[in-house]
């Protein structure tokens, strides 16, 4: 399962795992010296540093990275969390970043809330502890459930900041070098490194809609990173460290980052507003493979099936159509029958992720054009699209 990284009900229990592991120690009181053969030199083309050896890079420079950018990154702390511990106010603590000298920091959202889709409820108290000593109390400028991103400000008096550049993921390939700076199990300024293990990936967000676009990565993330920077070789933002895909609760090299385009997109709007809004079209979809198309005998072999249609929502209003009896192809279930969604607005749509990224640039009231396969015959539906629920409709 993926977890949030930074939930407050799991603060504690983190800092008292770190504190237990320190308490076992890794090694024993006897020590016993042994003379070590001679190295052999290394091959031309043999790794020469550890980062090196991880990462494939020998132009990607940890040292150089975590001294230039460490000093941007912080250590979240939030008190005042209701109905955390049966009832009673708790607090978490999380990492963020440094993104203006005015006094912005980035973390996510479920570093400074509790809850989910409608029931997320505001942190009471916010503070923000620097590496040089400094803490000072943060005001939650607004938040964004969907993409997991929060905005802080602080008075930036008397404070030295070093906002961190944020980067894109255009481009950005799998096998890249990466570093991680957070706050692992209340551990502050930690630093790991690894690479890219994956793109485009969707994760859970707090609401009953995913994201889309998550960095996949095998840098060492652990609870407490979440808020933390993702950073390149260069050391920009690629994301912010969220999530960990895990089945005992620890780390296990399978860590995700919301996509700093993604970011910035919230960045944008709660810096205007201090709230986000989505643009909603109101489907669940699957996408196709060759297969599928084959055994249903479908006009496409790549686009989006539309599965449901939540009743009241902007496709329904529009006429866009869903299956009505499940059926099972290769061990899962589908619901043939419904509408095929191949573009919007000229942009091809071949994934679910497709979907969602074509949405991105609209806003609800906006009316765009489906082209769609109905019945094996193209055809295009308009649909004015409506504003993203804090949860996900029932089906129609």
């Amino acid at each position: 399962m993926t977890t949030p990284l930074s939930r407050p009900a799991a603060a504690a229990a983190a800092i008292a795992a770190s504190a237990a592991l320190l308490a076992a120690g890794c090694g024993g009181s006897k020590t016993t010296t042994v003379t070590a053969p001679a190295a052999a030199a290394p091959a031309a083309d043999a790794p020469t540093t550890k980062a090196e050896a991880i990462t494939g890079s020998a132009s990607f420079s940890p040292e150089a990275i975590y001294k230039r950018e460490s000093p941007g990154v912080v250590t979240i702390i939030s008190a005042g969390l209701k109905g955390t511990t049966a009832g009673k106010n708790s607090g978490g603590l999380g990492s963020g970043f440094v993104i203006s000298s005015s006094g912005e920091v980035a973390t996510n959202a479920h570093v400074v809330t509790t809850g989910e889709g409608g029931a997320i409820r505001e942190a009471a108290r916010v503070y923000v502890k620097f590496d040089d000593g400094n803490e000072v109390s943060a005001k939650v400028v607004g938040f964004d459930p969907f993409a997991d991103v929060a905005l802080l400000k602080i008075d930036p008096s008397g404070l030295d900041l070093k906002p961190l550049p944020l980067g894109s993921t255009k481009g950005v390939k799998v096998g890249a070098p990466v570093a991680a700076i957070g706050s692992p199990f209340g551990e502050e300024q930690s630093l790991s490194i690894g690479v890219i293990s994956a793109t485009g990936r969707s994760i859970d967000s707090l609401t009953g809609f995913s994201t889309s676009g998550a960095i996949q990565t095998d840098a060492a993330i652990n609870h407490g990173n979440s808020g933390g920077p993702l950073l390149d070789a260069h050391g920009a933002v690629l994301g912010i460290n969220s999530q960990i895909q895990t089945e005992s609760g620890d780390g296990t090299g399978v860590g995700f980052a919301v996509p700093v385009d993604a970011v910035k997109h919230s960045l944008d709007q709660l810096r205007r507003t201090g709230k986000v809004s989505y643009a909603y079209l109101g489907v669940s979809s699957r996408a196709l493979y060759p297969q599928v198309a084959e055994h249903f005998k479908l006009p496409v072999s790549s686009g989006v099936w539309v599965q449901t249609v939540p009743k009241n929502g902007p496709a329904a209003a529009a006429g866009i159509r869903a299956g009505t009896k499940e059926e099972k192809f290769q061990e899962l279930p589908w619901i043939p029958g419904g509408d095929i969604i191949v573009g919007v607005d000229g942009t091809p749509v071949k994934k679910d992720d497709d979907l969602a990224a074509a949405l991105v640039p609209y806003k609800a009231g906006d009316t765009i054009t489906l082209k769609i396969y109905r019945d094996g015959k193209p055809m295009d539906v308009k649909v004015k699209l409506g504003e993203r629920p804090l949860t996900t409709p029932p089906s129609g």
